[in-house]
């Protein structure tokens, strides 16, 4: 009897269920953005040539300088052309008296043949030389204006705003003997500039798809906003829009080329510099957000342990969606009131019953990336 009473005392008692942290997910709006990664590129880049023959007299400008239009960057001998400038026009000058004067003995001759003083064949004469005389005025004006042209052309100009790049001449060089022209140097604009991207075939699907249900065109599509960051800078400070997409998709990367325009008003960018890139293309209204630790993987994608109403575990296929500051969007598989596990993965095991300590997700900005 005493023994049958120690083996009932020793009867095996099962452990209480294991503690797990659960959670509700966070519900609130999001924007979701098609992301990728570019280069940006010069909005203007002109190389800046010698257009006429001589020798290079200054160079007016330092290296790597910022320039506005019209600012004088080289003087190629102007005094040469400045001569035959004044030469066309004293040529000029001598063509308009002649016209004058033959003008003048055309009237004179018109008259004398109405009173039958002189022959029809001298008033076709003076008719003649009146017309060639119109004609030397034209080209003589002509040579003035190619003249003016080239005497222009000495003075060698920023055609815009923008960083002028390292001279490639030296001061008395001859400039303009060559073909092609000589290069003297190349100015870039760097406001505003250019972002080149690429878009995956599946992303312009999608996108267009949304953009057909929201009524938008394609006009629409080209002024969504773009956001800019650099590799070493947090976030996307720099802003712009769309401005251009490729008709057709690059079937060898079977990607559709992209590009945006941003101010850089503090030319912040330079062109060549590589760059992560954003597009916000939706506003997603009561999106589902849990801690981004609270997912597992497998080989049939990502999941959730959810505890249901008896306090079993079960496990949750989902499809994710962007992670933001720590929390990731779960876009398909998990409803608002789903008990997720946060803590304590290891003790909850699918099938088992477990003790949920009901917690709370500290909720996050809303700017998923």
């Amino acid at each position: 009897m005493g023994l049958l009473s120690a083996c009932e005392q020793n009867a095996f008692v099962p452990p209480p269920p294991p503690k797990v942290d659960v959670a509700v997910p966070v519900q609130r709006s999001f924007t979701r953005y098609l992301e990728a990664t570019g280069n940006t590129a010069a909005f203007k880049n002109v190389d800046l040539v010698a257009r006429v023959q001589g020798f290079l007299q200054s160079i007016n400008y330092k290296d790597g300088a910022y320039v506005k239009e019209g600012t004088s960057l080289f003087t190629i001998e102007p005094d040469t052309y400045k001569l035959k400038l004044e030469q066309a026009q004293a040529a000029e000058s001598g063509a308009q008296a002649t016209l004058r004067q033959a003008e003048a003995d055309f009237k004179r001759q018109q008259e004398l043949v109405q009173r039958q003083a002189v022959s029809q064949a001298t008033l076709d004469t003076s008719t003649s030389t009146r017309d060639n005389a119109q004609a030397s005025l034209l080209q003589a004006q002509v040579n003035t204006k190619i003249a003016a042209v080239n005497y222009g052309y000495t003075n060698v100009a920023a055609p815009f705003d923008g960083v002028v790049s390292a001279h490639l001449v030296s001061i008395g060089e001859l400039v303009g003997a060559s073909s092609p022209p000589t290069q003297l140097a190349t100015i870039v604009a760097l406001e505003p500039i250019y972002v080149n991207f690429n878009v995956n075939e599946q992303d312009v699907l999608r996108i267009r798809a949304e953009a057909r249900q929201r009524g938008m065109t394609a006009d629409d599509l080209r002024q969504l906003p773009v956001e800019v960051g650099l590799q070493t800078e947090t976030g996307f400070p720099h802003k712009g829009n769309l401005d251009y997409a490729a008709a057709t998709l690059n079937q060898s990367t079977g990607t559709l080329p992209v590009r945006g325009v941003l101010a850089n008003s503090d030319r912040a960018l330079l062109p060549g510099f590589f760059v992560r890139v954003r597009v916000p293309v939706d506003q997603v209204e009561n999106a589902l957000f849990v801690p981004d630790v609270a997912l597992g993987a497998d080989q049939a994608g990502r999941y959730l342990l959810v505890v249901n109403g008896e306090n079993i575990v079960e496990q949750r296929k989902v499809r994710v969606g962007p992670l933001d500051g720590g929390l990731r969007v779960i876009e398909e598989g998990l409803k608002p009131d789903d008990r997720v596990v946060t803590a304590g993965l290891l003790r909850a095991i699918p099938g088992q019953k477990v003790d949920p300590q009901l917690k709370k997700i500290e909720a996050q900005p809303a700017a998923a990336k």
